[in-house]
Formats: structure tokens, C-alpha cells, sequence
């Protein structure tokens, strides 16, 4: 049975207190020929659907609910026929994109999904919103990190629910653990890996502590 990693570039906007602008997405998709979880479904369902390509989907998982990340996801929800999963913690981030549909199930920090055969650990890394979380799959040597940790830095926190403090707490407590030669798949823009961006980051830690 193939495992895999499937990576889909979606285009949009994103927009919050008063702003948009355009974006480019990544769109994760992980799991084996039978079964996948799908990770911030943004902006283009049908190119999704068409990538998923008839394999179940366990889950939708969203790294946080910024509209770009979760624009797409009741629409997948419905043509996939799989739950949409979301930390408590950004409830009322996702009412300003979906006021009228809630996600299916709440995900937590330590929790276990499944997609095939490859099983992905929950991290909850709160800053770029208070719900952030990313998720690790430790036999694969990757971790999506969603808009928490990208090449370069830590996510942006000059918006509304968002806290520079957290997200550097988060980084340096959840991430920069996990082993140096970790991938780390984003969700803008190219992957990096823990070892790369770790020297990059003691400046930030050091303004956040």
C-alpha cells in the first residue's frame, strides 16, 4: 500500500479587520491509495475533490481558521461526505467566515488521527490564532505547520486573535523539539525543515521571552 504527501497550490484572497489580499495556498493532502486526510481546504473544492481522486477521506483538517484556510471546507465537507475538525479554540474565528455551519469535531493536543496508514499527532501551537495547531506525522519525518512556522520565521500575529508572545512560546516549546531533520510542510510558500529554521529563530525566542 502507497503512502504519500500530496501538495495543492490553490489561489484566493484572505481577509481581516477591513483587509484582503491575494494568496496562494497549500493545500496537504496525506494518507495511502484508500484513505487520506485532508488539511485546509482552500479556495478550490473541485481541483481538491479531483486530487483526492475517490479515496475516503478520514478528516478535514484545519490548521486554523483564517478564511483562506477554511474558505472551502463545508463544500468539501458535503461532496466528500467526511467531518470537518477544528480547535475549540478558534470557534469564533470560523463564525466570521461560516456563521451558519460548525465543524463536526474539535481537535485537541495530543490527539492521534489516522489516514490509512499513517497516523499524524495533533500539536497545539496557539499565536497565529488561539486555535492554531499543527500536525506531526513522526514516521514520516514531517510536520504541517499550517501559518505557525514558515521558511524564515514565525507566522504573522498583527491581527486580530493573534499573539506574538504565543506563537514564540509555541514554536520554542512544540516545534524546535521534534527532531532537526524534520520537513516542515507550510501553508504558504516552500518547505523547511526544524534544523534550518532553528538558528533563524533566536532572535525571535529571544524577543518573545
Amino acid at each position: 500500500m502507497m503512502t504519500g504527501i500530496d501538495r495543492l497550490v490553490t489561489r484566493g484572497t484572505f481577509s481581516l479587520d477591513g483587509g484582503t489580499w491575494d494568496v496562494e495556498n497549500n493545500v496537504w493532502i496525506i494518507g495511502d491509495d484508500s484513505e487520506v486526510i485532508v488539511i485546509d481546504p482552500a479556495h478550490d473544492a473541485d481541483a481538491i475533490v479531483e486530487r483526492i481522486a475517490g479515496r475516503r477521506v478520514a478528516g478535514i483538517a484545519c490548521t486554523h481558521a483564517h478564511d483562506d484556510h477554511i474558505n472551502q471546507a463545508p463544500r468539501l465537507a458535503e461532496l466528500v461526505d467526511a467531518p470537518i475538525l477544528l480547535h475549540p479554540h478558534d470557534l469564533d474565528l470560523w463564525a466570521l467566515t461560516h456563521p451558519n455551519h460548525k465543524p463536526d469535531s474539535e481537535l485537541y493536543s495530543g490527539q492521534w488521527l489516522r489516514a490509512g496508514s499513517i497516523d499524524v499527532e495533533v500539536l497545539f501551537t496557539p499565536g497565529h490564532s488561539r486555535g492554531s495547531i499543527c500536525l506531526h506525522a513522526p514516521e514520516l519525518g514531517r510536520v504541517f505547520t499550517g501559518d505557525t512556522l514558515f521558511q524564515g520565521g514565525p507566522g504573522a500575529t498583527g491581527r486580530s486573535f493573534s499573539s506574538f508572545d504565543s506563537i514564540i512560546h509555541s514554536i520554542a516549546d512544540t516545534l524546535l523539539p521534534l527532531p532537526p531533520e524534520t520537513v516542515v510542510h507550510t501553508g504558504h510558500g516552500s518547505d523547511t525543515s526544524i534544523g534550518a529554521e532553528a538558528p533563524r529563530l533566536g532572535a525571535w525566542i529571544d524577543r518573545g521571552h
